[in-house]
């Protein structure tokens, strides 16, 4: 694959990228941080001390940047395993404009966040829309498909992570969703919780807010995945939790928790475990009857399935027991003016109509996943990552973060990485990354604000992150923008506008059914509050 280097030239002004960049002072860039008012920054106009230019010429040259490195040295051998996307998906070559002009291959590392769909499935979508209708209760040639379509994507569902017979298997709207209705379902004894819900402190929001109106207990997690194993015994010793609530691998670096160890424990002290797999699924696969888990909730829009579907497996007692989550048509055996009688079984819970689509596609995603070739697939993402942190690793200023000192990153890790550029916001190398080399990352604190304080990142980092459809040159594009930030600063000024930062007088065209794109697609500054 190849993309375009840009150098712009004007008759009027000095060249702005990979030319004159902003001031540095104290080794720190100046950047203008204040709101702007509305049509400040345009071209022609002052931004930031500068006058920017209203004409430009824009020059292109194609290289690769592979093959500019192996110009230097051996090719990499990691090229021949991730060379090429291990799957197609959806939008895999979309253009993204360059705020110097001209347009390069868009450079997804944001899969942790949303991964686009699988080619097989947005296909699938387009075969079974047609046939979409009203389930359940139709008498209808469509109904009757549509119901079919969505009572076996539970099926689907439940052999994709290894379910036993009777576990009862939700959908719901995302993996947050699944985990605020197991909230809903935790035994009683006299009419109050019988038992705390113990979590560790490294747990993204969606299974740690869920629990703060239950009973519940913190753990913070020790250096090592021994040592965490270790203060979870413990805790667990204290008696009183009936449910252990972890992370499968973390959102944040991407090291997997050892989950059949903490299952065994949680038992042993008799209490049930729950899995947030939302960042686990998509980059393993996942057998909750070998593992002894007892829940396992994840997101079909981070298993190349973004169409607003998310589903939660486990053991039915606890959830016919449960308040249910969504009251309305369909949760009910029989309802009266002066009470109701509600149904059990997975209709307790899906209130209303359901998201069909996204249950069918979640369900088609996960075929694909299961035939993938296990060891290409773990080979694909490694070599990615190791490149990425190698890579990473090999510039100044440049620090890769991770929670534990033992994790192994050739068995233990998924395809997720965090890092930290010295002298600058995470928000402001998120918006240099897009708007000068087209590649897309997340900053901020991923909603796992405990987890950032403990790593001494108060204010946020970055994370790529990536999957089938990732290929080796969209972590060298990575590379490549890092080095050129640290060698030679930013190539365009940025201001903070409605609290994101975005490049200052930007005037790329954005798709007209997309308005007010650049005021709304910045990455945010992180505020420590």
């Amino acid at each position: 694959m190849f993309y375009a280097f840009i150098q712009v030239t004007s008759a009027s002004a000095k060249p702005r990228f990979a030319g004159r960049q902003p001031s540095i002072r104290g080794g720190v860039p100046r950047v203008t941080t204040r709101p702007v008012r509305s049509g400040y920054g345009k071209r022609g106009f002052h931004c930031a001390g500068v006058l920017y230019p209203s004409e430009v010429s824009v020059t292109t040259a194609t290289v690769s940047p592979l093959s500019a490195t192996a110009n230097a040295a051996a090719p990499d051998p990691r090229q021949a395993v991730a060379g090429r996307p291990l799957a197609a998906v959806t939008g895999a070559e979309i253009q993204a404009p360059l705020i110097s002009g001209g347009h390069v291959r868009y450079a997804n590392l944001d899969y942790g966040a949303s991964a686009p769909a699988l080619s097989v499935v947005s296909a699938y979508l387009n075969e079974i829309l047609p046939y979409y209708a009203s389930v359940h209760r139709g008498a209808g040639y469509a109904s009757q498909i549509s119901t079919s379509v969505y009572e076996n994507a539970r099926n689907i569902v439940r052999d994709f992570v290894g379910g036993r017979p009777g576990d009862s298997v939700i959908f719901t709207r995302n993996t947050t969703d699944s985990l605020n209705l197991l909230a809903g379902c935790l035994p009683l004894a006299d009419g109050r919780p019988a038992g705390d819900v113990l979590y560790l402190d490294i747990e993204h929001h969606a299974n740690l807010l869920p629990w703060q109106g239950v009973p519940h207990r913190s753990i913070v997690a020790a250096d090592t995945i021994s040592g965490t194993l270790e203060a979870v015994r413990t805790e667990l010793e204290q008696g009183g939790v009936c449910l252990l609530a972890v992370t499968g691998a973390s959102n944040v670096t991407g090291e997997i928790l050892p989950i059949r160890a903490l299952a065994a424990l949680a038992h042993q002290y008799g209490a049930r475990i729950v899995v947030d797999a939302a960042q686990l699924a998509p980059h393993r696969r996942v057998d909750i009857s070998t593992d002894d888990v007892d829940y396992l909730a994840f997101s079909g829009h981070k298993l190349y399935a973004p169409f607003g579907a998310g589903v939660l497996v486990g053991r039915a007692d606890w959830l016919d027991a449960g308040v249910p989550h969504l009251a309305g048509g369909g949760a009910v055996k029989e309802a009266r003016l002066d009470g109701v009688s509600w149904a059990t079984g997975p209709a307790r819970h899906e209130g209303g109509s359901p998201n069909v689509l996204g249950a069918a596609t979640l369900a088609r995603a996960t075929q694909v996943i299961a035939e993938l070739d296990q060891e290409r697939w773990h080979a694909h993402e490694s070599a990615i990552r190791s490149f990425l942190v190698e890579g990473l690793q090999g510039i100044d200023g440049v620090t890769v973060h991770q929670i534990f000192k033992d994790t192994n990153p050739e068995t233990d890790t998924i395809g997720v990485v965090n890092f930290s550029v010295a002298g600058y916001d995470a928000g402001l190398v998120a918006a240099y990354l897009s708007a000068e080399h087209g590649v897309g990352l997340r900053d901020g604190r991923f909603c796992a604000h405990p987890l950032l304080k403990r790593l001494g990142l108060p204010n946020g980092s970055l994370r790529a992150s990536f999957g089938v459809g990732s290929r080796l040159e969209d972590a060298e594009r990575l590379l490549a923008g890092i080095r050129a930030l640290r060698s030679n600063g930013l190539g365009w000024d940025y201001v903070v506008d409605a609290g994101r930062w975005v490049p200052a007088n930007d005037s790329r065209t954005y798709p007209h059914w997309a308005p007010n794109t650049p005021g709304t697609a910045g990455a945010a500054p992180c505020i420590d509050d």
